[in-house]
C-alpha cells in the first residue's frame, strides 16, 4: 500500500486530498499542527469507511516539530511514496508592497516557503525509498510572474505582495528541486488548486474543494511517463494543464 503525508490536512483542500487518495487505496498520514483537529478529521474519514488514515503532528514553522514528525513517521513506515506540501497561509491584509512590513513578509514565507523546504528535506530519505516518489507543492496561480505582468489576466489586480512573493519563491524552489532529483524516479511539481471556496479566502472562491483536491491528486499519482518540474494549472490552460512561471 502506498503512503502519503499531507501537511495542513485537517481541513479544506488538504482534507479532501486525503479523502480522494484514501479512495484510491493510499495510506494517508494527515499532517496537522493541532492534533485534536487532526483527530476530528480522521474520525470524519473513518465514519465514511476510509480507515487507512492517522494523524501526524507537524508544525511546518517549527524545525523541532518537523524533526519530531519525521521520527514518528519513521516508526510507522520505512517508505513514503508521496509528500504533499499543502500547509499555507494568506497573511495579514491588506498586503501592499509599501504597506506590508518585512515581518509581514517573513510570517508568510515561514509557512509557504521555508516550511516547505524544512519538511521536504526532513522526509526526503523516506521518499527516496519509494520506487515512484512524488512531491506536490501546492502553490497558487498568483505565483506566476508571467501572468502578474499581463494586464489582461483576470487576476492581474490581485497583488497581495506577501502571498504572491511566497508562492513565486515556492515555484522557483520546485524547479530547482525537480532538477536536483532528475536522475531519480521523482516527479516534483507545483500545483495551482484554483480559486477555491475555503476558510482561507472567507469562501469567496468560485471553485470547489473537490475539484481543487483532484488537481493535487492528479500530480500526486502521476505515472512514470508523467511530467516533472512543472507548474500545473487548469485555470490557465484546461487543455495542457500547465501555467507559465
Amino acid at each position: 500500500m502506498k503512503t502519503v503525508l499531507i501537511t495542513g490536512a485537517n481541513k479544506s483542500i488538504g482534507l479532501e486530498t486525503a479523502r480522494q487518495l484514501l479512495k484510491q487505496g493510499y495510506y494517508v498520514y494527515l499532517g496537522s499542527r493541532d492534533v485534536a483537529k487532526g483527530e476530528e478529521a480522521v474520525s470524519e474519514l473513518k465514519a465514511e469507511g476510509l480507515t487507512n488514515a492517522e494523524v501526524i503532528e507537524i508544525d511546518v514553522n517549527n524545525a523541532a516539530s518537523v524533526k519530531a514528525a519525521r521520527e514518528v513517521l519513521g516508526t510507522k513506515t520505512k517508505v513514503l511514496d508521496v509528500l504533499v506540501n499543502n500547509a499555507g497561509i494568506l497573511g495579514v491584509q491588506p498586503q501592499g508592497s509599501l504597506q506590508a512590513t518585512a515581518n509581514d513578509f517573513k510570517e508568510v514565507f515561514e509557512t509557504n516557503f521555508f516550511g516547505v523546504i524544512e519538511t521536504t528535506q526532513a522526509f526526503i530519505d523516506l521518499l527516496k525509498q519509494s520506487a515512484a516518489p512524488r512531491i506536490v507543492n501546492v502553490t497558487s496561480g498568483l505565483g506566476s510572474l508571467t501572468l502578474h505582468s499581463d494586464p489582461t489576466w483576470k487576476y492581474y489586480p490581485y497583488k497581495a505582495a506577501c502571498y504572491v512573493s511566497s508562492k513565486a519563491a515556492l515555484n522557483a524552489y520546485t524547479i530547482t528541486l525537480a532538477y536536483d532529483l532528475r536522475e531519480l524516479p521523482f516527479k516534483v511539481n507545483a500545483v495551482d488548486p484554483g480559486y477555491t471556496a475555503t476558510d482561507f479566502n472567507n469562501h469567496s472562491g468560485s471553485g470547489t474543494v473537490e475539484d481543487a483536491a483532484a488537481r493535487v491528486v492528479k500530480a500526486a499519482t502521476l505515472g512514470a511517463d508523467g511530467l516533472t518540474g512543472q507548474f500545473f494549472s487548469d485555470d490557465y490552460d484546461p487543455e495542457t494543464g500547465i501555467s507559465p512561471w
